[in-house]
């Protein structure tokens, strides 16, 4: 039986759906998915990261931000809501609901979003100029995928497994340790 398909809908009309909204939704070309719940795990290990970044980046213009707040992708013509994400811009104090840069982006992998993750949200991210990093990180085992802007603009790609530590070069190069990503979870060492 054929079913019908979902007309694109521009990004003003997406938005304020949205905000009226009970459950979230991603925006992408016009089109919007809903999003599914995560898991206890998932939620620890990005309670960890951000808790990790926010007590880095304190007293610094950037903020951390998890789960809720929606970032725009305007050259990919999409809305996201990154499990954690970094952005330096002008102060957010206000009521503002939707960012247009961030400096680190973290996705933490689910079954249903691992190939969205590895490969739209990848090519999308990548077109922010402010972006230093993106961390792929998964929840079945201790491994973060980091891509990573080198000083020429190149992108460069690396894992690091059980007992690593991952760099943050834009943050004076501070070190993230994956136990302390997984601590808590049943898969911590």
């Amino acid at each position: 039986m054929a079913l019908p398909l979902q007309k694109p809908i521009h990004l003003f009309d997406y938005l304020k759906f949205e905000n009226a909204s009970p459950t979230r939704h991603e925006y992408v070309g016009g089109v919007i998915h809903a999003m599914t719940g995560g898991t206890m795990r998932h939620n620890r290990v990005s309670l960890n990261i951000a808790r990790a970044l926010g007590n880095r980046l304190d007293g610094t213009p950037c903020q951390v931000f998890i789960n809720d707040m929606k970032l725009h992708v305007q050259a990919a013509d999409s809305v996201y809501y990154p499990d954690v994400f970094v952005y330096c811009g002008a102060s957010t104090a206000n009521d503002e609901r939707v960012v247009q840069d961030a400096t680190l982006i973290v996705e933490v992998l689910s079954d249903s979003t691992a190939s969205i993750d590895r490969r739209e949200k990848l090519v999308a991210y990548q077109k922010l100029s402010s972006l230093r990093a993106y961390w792929i990180v998964s929840q079945a085992e201790q491994r973060i995928e980091v891509y990573s802007r080198a000083a020429d603009g190149q992108w460069q790609a690396m894992a690091y497994g059980a007992g690593e530590s991952v760099p943050c070069e834009w943050m004076d190069d501070a070190l993230f340790t994956l136990q302390m990503v997984y601590a808590g979870t049943d898969i911590a060492v």
